[in-house]
């Protein structure tokens, strides 16, 4: 299983309907990619505070495999949400985080 996770920090201005419409458009991705297991969404809830480094909300997908995460990495409405996401990120794609996690069976 390969666990996708992404942290962003979003620019002040952008508000809760746009983060929400999505953070909604990646988890409705999992209705027609095969493999595409779960998605979880939300703002971090750490008591460590200052450790998020202002990642303070993201999304996990869970795949069955690394080619089901490839398959949604090429996926055109997965680029047209990324492009949003980096348009809400601070600085850009420098306001995004993304680290993969193989998760052995």
């Amino acid at each position: 299983m390969i666990r996708h996770c992404v942290f962003i920090r979003f620019r002040p201005e952008v508000g809760e309907a746009e983060k929400a419409m999505i953070f909604t458009e990646i988890a409705a991705l999992k209705e027609r990619l095969p493999g595409f297991l779960a998605a979880h969404v939300g703002a971090n809830v750490s008591p460590e505070t200052g450790m998020d480094k202002g990642y303070a909300e993201g999304f996990i997908v869970d795949f069955a495999d690394a080619k089901a995460r490839d398959t949604y990495l090429d996926d055109a409405d997965h680029r047209r949400t990324g492009a949003k996401i980096v348009a809400a990120a601070e600085g850009g794609v420098q306001g995004v985080l993304v680290y993969d996690l193989e998760i052995p069976d």
